[in-house]
């Protein structure tokens, strides 16, 4: 009997024992594992270049239509890679019905403003905020067409873009990819240089 219970006394201690090792294993090795996840932005649903990835949001519409109108479709989806400024809907809207009526009759001016918007590279989000940090909170980007855009951060920490014309509109969306490049949204149509 006395040996009975000692054994079985052995066993409780070799088991809280085993135990507290095993623990302070796991516990070990959860101080010394690193897990890194990195997450890679897909197309946006399967676009193949920056216009199918501006077509995969509704919002984008008004954009979409007027680059097949000034015929930068064509261009923008061989080459690159490009990053696409583009005005949602509402920027579009924003913009007197004169102006409006003066753009859609006129491809070549439609393709200048669009042009401004457009810039050679890919500028996803995380991009930009490399771009910002090298350039201590600005930074430059030439447009397809030479001209200048200036991104900035706000006051109240919004992404800004502003123009040589002194033209300013925010990101409101990131990270639309397409295979060549990637498109962020804006709030309002930046006007060329007259």
């Amino acid at each position: 009997m006395k040996r009975s219970v000692l054994m079985v006394g052995a066993l409780v201690v070799l088991n809280l024992t085993a135990g507290r090792v095993f623990a302070q294993v796991q516990d070990t090795t959860k101080k010394t594992t690193t897990t890194t996840t990195t997450t890679v932005a897909a197309p946006a649903d399967g676009a193949t270049d920056v216009v199918g990835a501006l077509a995969s949001n509704a919002d984008y519409s008004t954009a979409l239509a007027d680059v097949k109108a000034a015929g930068l479709d064509a261009t923008l989806k061989t080459g690159g890679p490009y990053t696409i400024f583009a005005p949602n809907n509402a920027a579009f809207s924003a913009l007197s019905p004169a102006k409006l009526d003066s753009l859609s009759k006129d491809p070549a001016k439609l393709a200048t403003v669009l042009k401004g918007h457009v810039v050679t590279g890919k500028y996803a989000k995380a991009d930009i905020i490399k771009a910002l940090n090298a350039g201590k909170g600005k930074a430059t980007l030439t447009t397809i067409d030479g001209q200048t855009l200036t991104l900035s951060v706000t006051a109240d920490k919004k992404l800004q873009l502003a123009n040589a014309a002194g033209n300013t509109a925010q990101v409101v969306l990131y990270d639309l990819v397409g295979a060549n490049g990637v498109v962020n949204g804006l709030n309002a149509v930046l006007a060329p240089v007259k």
